[in-house]
Formats: structure tokens, sequence, C-alpha cells
């Protein structure tokens, strides 16, 4: 039994929204489910749409589990520098708006896959992007959160 700390109450997994505890949900999500889901490619595409050419793109994106609470899944969106490539703020600071709707990226497609990882007690219910976090000069951090639903 692995306690969390939720936004205000530690959170025992193993009696609340399902039989998944944190750890198990760390093994759900790996890096390779996530790749099948949001695979390295996005990036080239969504390049190749904004700018006619992927080459063009300052950075990789990588989908990875981030945390979970009580009733709420946080992926994020990683954002690592190409090489020869500059990730400034100045680049990322509108990119949840149009991550949200881009066509290529489709993230509510990727959160409905998310939830197909999830079992059969839970669901994944209403999401939104957050405002780009900057973990270093090399990564930037858009988070996706998404709420959860007891079945």
């Amino acid at each position: 039994m692995l306690p969390i700390r939720g936004t205000r109450k530690i959170i025992n997994y193993n009696k609340k929204l399902s039989d998944m505890n944190i750890t198990e949900m760390s093994s759900t999500f790996t890096p390779e489910a996530l790749n099948k889901i949001f695979p390295a490619k996005k990036a080239d595409e969504f390049f190749d749409a904004l700018f006619g050419d992927a080459s063009e793109g300052a950075y990789d994106i990588q989908l990875a589990f981030a945390a979970m609470n009580e009733n709420q899944l946080e992926m994020a969106l990683q954002l690592q520098q190409r090489p020869g490539r500059c990730l400034a703020c100045n680049l990322t600071h509108g990119l949840p708006q149009v991550f949200s709707r881009h066509p290529l990226l489709n993230i509510a497609g990727v959160v409905k896959d998310l939830g197909s990882l999830l079992g059969d007690s839970l669901e994944c219910g209403e999401w939104s992007l957050g405002h780009t976090e900057q973990r270093s000069a090399a990564m930037h951090v858009i988070p996706l959160k998404i709420s959860l639903k007891t079945i």
C-alpha cells in the first residue's frame, strides 16, 4: 500500500478510484506504452505542417507520466531541445492553446487512448493543458491534466 500526497490529504489508492496504486500506474504508463499513443514522429509531422519542413522544429515532443492524485491523472508533454536549436520561452509560451487544437497532435485522442490503459474501473473525463513550465534550458513541459472517473 503506497500513500501518495494529494492536494490536501494522503490518499490510499488501494481504497480510492480503483485497485491500481501509483506504482501500478507508473508501470502501466511506461515509456513504450506512451510512445505508442504519442509517437516521436508526431513532432516532425507538427513541424512539417507548421513550417513545411520537419527539420525546422526546435524541439521533440514526448508524452510522460507525471503524477496521480485522488481524482486526476497528470501527464507531461516534454519539449526537448533539438541539437543546434534554441528552446526559448517565447517559442513555447503559447503552445498549450495550439497543442489543444492541433489535429495532428490530437490531444483528445491521446486522452482517449490513455483511458484504454486504465482498466475496467476508471475512465478519463475532461482534460486541460496547463501553462508551459521551464524545467531547464533544454526542456520545457506542458502539463496534461485529466480528470478520472470511477466506472
